[in-house]
């Protein structure tokens, strides 16, 4: 059953390889037809027909080229053999998570720039409404804890710093949503790759026959497992672990400035600051 699935896997990377080199000779053929297109005497005095000549041709030669790197990262994850799925995955959801958090973690919107002296300017102008609180409150995670602090802007300074740092632990915790997925794919991933290594290894180990001989097709198999998901693992783990320390650096940051916004309004609320 194994050397029949290294026999189909060989096949099949035979099969891509021809494929490939296919391509490329069409993308050849197609390159100087199109060069004695250009170079006859009809077409340059006609710049219109020239131009659509070689936009045509670049198109179908980007394509070719596509269709040739395509077949050729198929090639590689079959070379890499099964184990290089799981990383894919991982790669996949990683990637996901960055964007998202880049998107989400910008500076203007966690903490509008205006919003604090907007929010002391309604409150010294006594139109603090539960309408005003609500619109604050949907505004960044500034407004959720600033929103907390208005509604009990009539109690004591410590009812009014404890409903501040009560809603600060909610917006932390919105912020620093997926961050824990992440660190994981980045602790995860090398261990991922081990794991690939690990197969790989045993698959050379496995083209050890009892008489001494070796399948060269399947010892090269197995060492091209293991390297492919070393790298790979490599590869995702280390982008997944300086973002996740970005984003978390980061987090921090606009917590702790968000305290200290929050205290400015308290101190002005109570009359300790102007």
């Amino acid at each position: 059953m194994s050397s029949n699935v290294k026999a189909c896997s060989s096949d099949t990377c035979r099969f891509l390889a021809q494929r490939k080199n296919v391509l490329s000779n069409q993308a050849s053929l197609v390159s100087k037809e199109a060069l004695r297109t250009f170079l006859s005497t009809e077409d340059v005095q006609n710049p219109i027909r020239t131009a659509l000549a070689a936009l045509l041709a670049t198109c179908y030669i980007g394509e070719l080229i596509s269709y040739s790197q395509e077949f050729l990262l198929l090639a590689i994850f079959q070379a890499a053999g099964w184990p290089i799925w799981f990383l894919l995955i991982a790669s996949i959801v990683a990637v996901a998570l960055i964007v998202e958090r880049l998107i989400y973690l910008r500076r203007e919107k966690i903490l509008p720039k205006a919003l604090l002296d907007e929010v002391i300017r309604v409150y010294r102008a006594g139109k603090v409404t539960p309408d005003v609180i609500d619109k604050l409150e949907h505004n960044s995670p500034l407004g959720t804890v600033l929103a907390a602090a208005l509604r009990n802007v009539d109690a004591p300074r410590d009812v009014m710093k404890e409903s501040i740092e009560e809603a600060g632990r909610g917006v932390a915790h919105g912020l620093e949503r997926f961050l824990t997925t992440l660190g994981t794919i980045a602790s995860l991933a090398p261990l991922m790759g081990l794991f690939g290594t690990v197969v790989g290894m045993i698959e050379i180990f496995g083209a050890q026959s009892p008489t001494g001989g070796s399948n060269p097709a399947q010892l090269a198999h197995g060492i091209s497992v293991a390297l492919y998901n070393t790298g790979f693992g490599l590869a995702i783990a280390m982008p997944a672990l300086v973002f996740y320390r970005h984003f978390r650096a980061l987090v921090d940051s606009f917590i702790v400035e968000m305290e200290l916004q929050a205290v400015k309004f308290v101190d002005v609320v109570h009359g300790t600051r102007t």
